[in-house]
């Protein structure tokens, strides 16, 4: 287990996440930058949060499942049964099913999928590039709380 950083009056309401990647300030900086990055991409807040729960679903990281249906109902709209679809790896919204289904498949089998059918429904060679890296994206915290063992500061999922 990794401990997450304590003491720090900068850490004050930060996720418990957060804390644990300060342990090292290079995983940190890459993390917030690729993340600020994708933040300015192509694809809407709601899809981003699909596929954050589709990702954090197929990698059995409870921590993240919690914190994007918080952050899914809060920031993006999403309904239960839009939370319920994603973690399924699939979407109501057939252009989101396909997004989501490519980044299921993407996690599954760790990154030989085919884009033609996120393609097909729509998404740009610009957008199923962000999609590739949303996943890359939710694989690193993912894997960073479950080998930390992070303990759960979001809303139980």
């Amino acid at each position: 287990m990794i401990k997450a950083v304590q003491g720090d009056p900068k850490l004050d309401n930060v996720p418990n996440m957060v804390r644990v990647m300060a342990n090292s300030p290079a995983v940190l900086e890459g993390y917030q930058g690729l993340s600020r990055a994708l933040k300015k991409g192509t694809l809407p807040a709601a899809t981003t949060e699909l596929l954050a729960l589709t990702i954090g679903t197929a990698n059995g990281c409870s921590y993240c499942v919690a914190a994007h249906t918080y952050m899914g109902k809060t920031s993006a709209g999403l309904t239960d049964t839009d939370i319920a679809e994603a973690k399924h790896g699939t979407a109501i919204d057939p252009k989101n099913a396909a997004a989501v289904e490519f980044a299921r498949a993407l996690t599954e089998s760790r990154g030989n999928a085919d884009p033609a059918g996120a393609r097909a429904a729509g998404w740009s060679d610009e957008q199923i590039l962000e999609i590739i890296a949303w996943v890359a994206l939710q694989t690193l915290t993912n894997y960073v709380n479950k080998v930390a063992e992070t303990e759960n500061d979001w809303p139980t999922a």
